[in-house]
């Protein structure tokens, strides 16, 4: 998803927090989906469809299949090629199987239905006037229009069939195979290898142009955009084919087969699906007084969500967060490596400018809700799209790559990366990694920044004392906020004779004093001047 900012009306409301549910593969697990749609002329609903789904059974004696399913009207069921009975509940399709299955056996459940689902596949009208159909499944609703397990920890590989007008053009998940037909329908099919989480299984079917990306490019890349946008294309997704190169560069190669840009109907700002990422119909609509990347000569705002985007094909596609609580795994990774991005091409200072963004909107969502990141109960999963997994997100990425070193911090990053791709991924997973990469202990970093609410606000006091040879300072450092202390070393600079001596204090209690020895009084002393630490400075 995008950068936070376009959500913060979600948590504006109040709501009550209570132990969510989450629908995990327990019982069995999804290992391929096999989806077939074939769609009416006027593109308004869908004619006919069939899912099959290859599953694996994990505990013995299974009687049934509880599928995530919505309101689809059913045409008909069968397991292993014989019809099977079912029932529905409310988002639920339960499939019987005719005898208890045994620990590993294989299983496949065929799902025939049609209609117009009331969510997740939209069905609306692109940017020149014309039909159009996008997928659009964050965060479980993928199910409105494929029988599945609608949750992160149940990914699997995905095989797409489309049949539409043959006006159409048809986008989806992973290589492109063949396209077929007659001069009135045309049958896509497109076929997704590595196992994705469902939320990011799509298709976009519409009347709008295809291009290539100019140049060499790391993994076939191409733009799906309405027509009214061609000519603007290239040059508002320029930042598509570096990023792609340089996250490849940074974290491990481009996880698939082929990378597809689309301008299309999603209800955020981007939506990262895997290898066809879906932007708002209204990305190139440009603004008045918007920051221009000097680099790509394109709104910073662009170069932004496109490389947000396309970080999440490493952190939230191929690394996926094992529950919801995870979710920063996802978001936080994709906003701090866009900083990065941000920070590769156009410079330090628009760098810092982004991170202090993040903080400032950071800031202003805990005075509102302070909770921690690692958040296991929040029901309405909507309301996980919030500064917390963001914005804090980045920000714990960043002090842990100014704690541990850029080499040490890229290097448990990748190790992270190379052992839960096309898998999922806790939050101690990371923290392993970068304990191996670093020999250092995260626990209680970890306890504090993701387990743990809010953010330290420190107020400085120092009183100086000269004698002949020295000025020795004493310096307190207190932090007001709330809650437990925060022991993050804190630097801290003085302009001694025009120049930069950098001491660092080490807090043990809310309250610290320090002794620090100077050459002469300072001019000048800063707190964190490198921007290392997300906190307030509280003057008094």
């Amino acid at each position: 998803m995008p950068p936070l900012f376009l959500f913060l009306f979600l948590w504006l409301t109040p709501v009550a927090d209570a132990q969510r549910r989450e629908h995990t593969v327990d019982t069995w697990k999804p290992v391929h989906y096999d989806v077939s749609i074939s769609f009416n002329d006027q593109l308004t609903e869908i004619s006919s469809a069939k899912t099959e789904i290859a599953l694996q059974v994990l505990k013995a004696n299974l009687a049934k299949i509880d599928l995530d399913f919505g309101e689809l009207p059913i045409d008909s069921v069968s397991v292993s090629g014989q019809p099977a009975r079912f029932d529905r509940a409310p988002g639920l399709l339960n499939v019987f199987l005719p005898q208890g299955a045994k620990e590993n056996d294989r299983v496949n459940i065929v799902v025939n239905y049609h209609g117009r689902p009331k969510d997740g596949l939209i069905f609306a009208n692109d940017r020149d006037g014309n039909p159009s159909v996008t997928g659009d499944n964050w965060p479980n609703r993928v199910h409105q229009w494929i029988p599945c397990l609608d949750h992160p920890s149940a990914k699997a590989t995905v095989t797409f069939t489309v049949s539409a007008p043959q006006r159409e053009i048809v986008a989806a998940n992973g290589r492109f195979v063949k396209v077929t037909g007659n001069t009135a329908i045309s049958h896509w099919r497109y076929e997704e290898s590595r196992p994705i989480p469902p939320y990011c299984m799509v298709i976009a079917v519409n009347q709008g142009a295809r291009l290539d990306a100019p140049g060499p490019t790391v993994t076939p890349l191409s733009f799906y955009v309405p027509q009214r946008d061609r000519a603007y294309a290239a040059k508002g997704f320029s930042a598509g084919a570096p990023a792609v190169a340089f996250f490849s560069e940074t974290v491990a190669p481009y996880p698939y087969e082929k990378l597809a840009l689309i301008i299309g109907a999603t209800r955020f700002g981007g939506m990262e699906n895997s290898s066809a990422i879906v932007f708002t119909s209204t990305l190139f609509d440009l603004r008045a007084n918007e920051k221009t990347s000097a680099h790509f000569g394109i709104p910073m705002r662009i170069e932004e969500v496109v490389a947000h985007e396309i970080a999440h094909q490493w952190f939230g596609d191929s690394v996926t967060e094992s529950t919801w609580a995870d979710l920063w795994l996802s978001e936080g990774f994709a906003t701090y490596f866009a900083g990065l991005f941000v920070e590769k091409y156009d410079g330090e200072d628009p760098f810092r400018d982004y991170m202090r963004n993040q903080a400032t909107r950071y800031f202003a969502y805990e005075k509102q809700r302070n909770a921690p990141i690692h958040d296991s109960e929040t029901p309405d999963l909507m309301r996980l799209l919030n500064p917390n997994n963001y914005e804090k997100g980045a920000w714990v990425l960043h002090m842990l790559r100014k704690r541990l070193s850029d080499e040490l911090f890229f290097r448990g990053l990748r190790a992270y990366y190379n052992a839960h791709r096309e898998a999922n991924a806790t939050t101690d997973d990371l923290r392993v990694a970068l304990e191996k990469a670093s020999g250092k202990d995260l626990k209680d970093f970890f306890a504090r920044w993701v387990y743990g609410a809010g953010h330290p606000q420190y107020q400085l006091q120092w009183n100086s004392k000269n004698t002949q040879n020295a000025v020795f300072l004493t310096v307190t450092l207190e932090q007001t906020q709330a809650g437990e202390p925060f022991l993050d070393p804190v630097p801290i600079e003085f302009i001694v004779n025009g120049k930069k001596q950098q001491q660092t204090i080490y807090p043990k209690t809310k309250l610290t004093t320090t002794e620090i020895r100077l050459d002469a009084n300072p001019t000048s002393v800063q707190l964190d001047p490198d921007e290392t630490l997300l906190k307030e400075v509280i003057a008094k």
